[in-house]
């Protein structure tokens, strides 16, 4: 599929004359898949988990942000496909406007796809997604590690709204931080708060 069909549901919520948010562009990405995570001030405070996929940066609501315990399952909502660009994206998005609020970027780096099938054979991370279950190994700053996002609700058929589980692969020893209190997160990029972001934006 296009890169502008993938994103087309993400351009059509936003009015890119009124948001810093950016509009995305066409191009492929680097060697290594990229991820992100962010801490989102909107109608509901939420962190949004993003890995690459191809040329988009497909995307989940997380309410309570990933855990470094594997007994927590972290509730992942899926949300529409992002730009790549998106993983440097920090500020205000107007009031009004879809996802109205503060973003901060609390962690990104890179991934691993650790996908296999039944005999041990690697997936194609995108198919291991549309199949409902994925395994990655993250590197970032803050995040380290092998996680899962497994789908146990919903799925291709049209039926009740799809709904993700994201977990903290068991065995090894723990690696990395737990989602913090999203008030006192500061962003990996600029080491800022939401709120100071919010207030400098008001300056502006």
């Amino acid at each position: 599929m296009a890169e502008r069909d993938r994103l087309r549901e993400y351009r059509g919520k936003r009015d890119f004359d009124r948001t810093g948010e950016p509009a995305g562009r066409e191009g492929a990405s680097g060697e290594e898949p990229r991820f992100v995570v962010q801490i989102h001030d909107a109608s509901t405070l939420h962190f949004d988990f993003r890995l690459q996929v191809d040329d988009v940066l497909k995307s989940w609501s997380v309410p309570k942000g990933p855990s470094a315990d594997p007994k927590d399952k972290r509730l992942a909502m899926p949300t529409e496909d992002h730009p790549l660009e998106y993983e440097e994206f920090e500020g205000v998005i107007p009031e009004g406007e879809y996802g109205g609020g503060t973003v901060i970027v609390w962690d990104h780096g890179t991934y691993e796809p650790l996908s296999h099938d039944r005999r041990g054979r690697p997936v194609d991370f995108a198919e291991s997604l549309e199949r409902g279950h994925a395994r990655f190994r993250l590197s970032g700053a803050k995040l380290r590690g092998e996680y899962a996002l497994t789908r146990f609700r919903g799925g291709q058929d049209g039926g009740e709204r799809e709904a993700w589980l994201l977990v903290r692969a068991s065995g090894g020893r723990a690696h990395g931080q737990d989602a913090p209190d999203p008030r006192r997160a500061r962003s990996v990029r600029s080491g800022r708060t939401l709120g100071q972001v919010a207030a400098e934006d008001r300056e502006e």
